[in-house]
């Protein structure tokens, strides 16, 4: 049998599933559904068609489970969902695509079971967001760091920090386009400002500008110039990220605190 329709010719036994959302202490919430009416069976089976088995196995605490029953109550499967798209059962070696996993997110909103809906939409509008909060960091990028997006920001999606070689890099590409040093750590600051605030999945790469305003040397031949002492700077840099963060809070009508 093809693994990819085992799924689906299972299915066209069942007669009752039962669905139950789960959290990392249990079961949490329940339905019953009853899959004898063949336009009820045939919606599921579209919902949970597979599109591949591509050989790996998830990590993650499942989101839903689902029992399948046959018309005399004996249990012909159970099959967890991951991530709201990734279905595991024995029968495979390894978990599946769905060919829509939509569309069975809107099966088991439509059965009384929102949550799973509930939180694609919540994570879509997060990366919506982040997407959003990305572009305008880049958009305030001082002038002669052209070209180096994607490598900075691969320190979020590795989780590293910049290395040596590159905050050199960096450093030196600042000091050919702004000579001095006020305008140089202007621009590392007004970058700085521009980031999301976030404390909650700190995006890694924000933290750059301030690594290479620390890199500005801290004395300077012309006096009464803003900054070139370390302790100034950084003030600026927690000023700026306290401006933004009020900057984001919600207006209730009385003006932010």
């Amino acid at each position: 049998m093809n693994g990819t329709t085992a799924l689906d010719s299972m299915l066209q036994q069942a007669h009752v599933v039962q669905v139950s959302s789960v959290s990392g202490f249990g079961v949490d919430g329940e339905i019953r559904v009853d899959l004898s009416d063949p336009a009820e069976s045939a919606q599921l089976r579209t919902a949970m068609a597979v599109e591949s088995l591509p050989g790996f196995h998830c990590m993650c605490r499942k989101d839903v489970r689902f029992e399948v029953f046959d018309r005399d109550d004996g249990r012909l499967a159970v099959v967890v969902l991951h991530h709201r798209a990734t279905p595991r059962w024995e029968q495979w070696e390894s978990d599946a695509v769905l060919a829509d996993g939509h569309l069975l997110l809107a099966w088991l909103d439509g059965h009384g079971m929102p949550g799973p809906m509930q939180q694609f939409e919540a994570d879509r509008q997060r990366a919506e967001e982040g997407t959003e909060e990305e572009r305008n960091w880049l958009a305030a990028m001082p002038a002669g760091l052209e070209g180096t997006a994607d490598r900075i920001l691969d320190l979020s999606r590795t989780g590293s920090r910049p290395s040596p070689e590159s905050l050199a890099e960096l450093t030196d590409r600042l000091q050919l386009t702004f000579p001095d040093r006020v305008e140089r750590v202007l621009a590392l600051l007004d970058w700085y400002g521009s980031g999301s605030g976030r404390c909650s999945g700190y995006p890694v790469h924000e933290g750059l500008p301030g690594e290479l305003l620390g890199r500005v040397p801290t004395s300077s031949p012309r006096a009464g110039k803003l900054i070139l002492c370390k302790p100034l700077a950084w003030r600026l840099i927690a000023a700026r990220s306290l401006l933004v963060r009020v900057r984001r809070l919600p207006d209730n009508g009385h003006g932010r605190p």
